[in-house]
């Protein structure tokens, strides 16, 4: 999940001005600003360079303790 709807918000920047920076669709863009797809890691870092922001606040923190964990049991 990404944050780039509430940068984008904070900073009163719109979704087509940001598509056309990046040379993508508007389309494509609100894509990711909607959260219905992930930009892939290039893409994010450009965002993060034209927001003059860090990629890091582009990205939600996920709370761990709703990240499932599987334990492994040691093989003989």
């Amino acid at each position: 999940m990404n944050r780039i709807k509430e940068v984008l918000n904070g900073k009163g920047i719109k979704q087509i001005w940001l598509a056309e920076k990046l040379g993508k669709s508007y389309n494509m863009v609100n894509g990711y600003v909607q959260n219905r797809q992930q930009p892939r890691l290039e893409v994010l870092f450009a965002i993060a360079e034209i927001l003059s922001v860090e990629v890091k606040d582009l990205i939600k923190e996920t709370n761990q303790s709703n990240v499932r964990r599987t334990k492994t049991t040691p093989t003989a």
